[in-house]
């Protein structure tokens, strides 16, 4: 089935983005709960201060997920400053951010109505609000943002073409952009192309594949407990695929180099 669902994906743009929609409107029905508040593989790394990220005690149990957004969100100071986040999901990254790094504002964008409900109904805090909308059509002012962050949320969209212009345009000037997300090597140039002609000023890159993967180790009997007890059987092997549990296609494909997951920072 998962064959099938990567086949259709590679059809056309619309029904990439339709195929998408759909799957991240199911996965929010089958598993409403207030628990489940991250979608991305997280990250890890011993060596680095993130090792040493104060978290609250009922933050811990999320810390690899929670690390990826505060490595996203670390490129530049979001203290006071007004954010957006494309591809918020069920808005635990937004809410990390909300709380933990004190921005004046920060909205969250997501093209999933039931995302955008569970994140209202999760999160409270008064600089944070969540909005439904696409990331290719901005419903947002140009020149009215300090910051963008897109984390693992890119590979899904139709035309990155369009989404990095629409990034471009609600940016202030002098605004930081930064964008993690995996991609096969195959289309690495085809992306670079599209960076380089997007008209921002690169200021760094960098390959976080190694620190994903380690912690994609560290939470995979979490996540095959969670398929285990709620994911019927004819979706396992999807679910499992869309995980990127240990011993996937997906999951190998970074041991193995055919995927990378990288971080880029831009400035406007």
């Amino acid at each position: 089935m998962e064959k099938l669902f990567l086949f259709l994906l590679e059809l056309s743009p619309k029904i990439k983005r339709t195929l998408w929609r759909w799957w991240y409107q199911n996965l929010v029905r089958s598993y409403p709960q207030f628990d489940w508040k991250f979608m991305n593989y997280g990250f890890c790394d011993v060596n680095s201060e993130l090792g040493n990220l104060n978290l609250r005690q009922e933050d811990e149990e999320n810390r690899y997920f929670i690390q990826l957004y505060h490595y996203l969100a670390s490129a530049t100071d979001l203290q006071d400053k007004i954010v957006l986040e494309v591809g918020s999901g069920r808005g635990g990254g937004a809410a990390y951010i909300a709380s933990y790094l004190k921005p004046k504002k920060i909205i969250g964008i997501d093209f999933s109505q039931e995302n955008i409900q569970v994140a209202r109904q999760t999160y409270r805090q008064t600089n944070l609000s969540f909005q439904l909308g696409d990331a290719e059509a901005l419903p947002m002012d140009s020149d009215s943002f300090d910051v963008v962050l897109n984390l693992e949320s890119s590979h899904c969209y139709a035309s990155m073409t369009r989404f990095i212009q629409e990034v471009y345009r609600v940016l202030k000037p002098g605004g930081i952009f930064s964008w993690a997300d995996f991609r096969s090597v195959e289309k690495l140039e085809s992306l670079n192309q599209i960076f380089k002609q997007s008209g921002f000023e690169l200021i760094q890159t960098t390959n976080i594949t190694p620190q994903v993967v380690q912690a994609l180790l560290l939470v995979n009997q979490r996540k095959q407990k969670f398929i285990d007890s709620y994911v019927p059987g004819f979706l396992k092997t999807a679910f499992q695929e869309f995980a990127a549990v240990e011993n996937s296609e997906m999951y190998q494909s970074f041991r193995t180099g055919k995927n990378v997951y990288l971080n880029y920072v831009f400035r406007k």
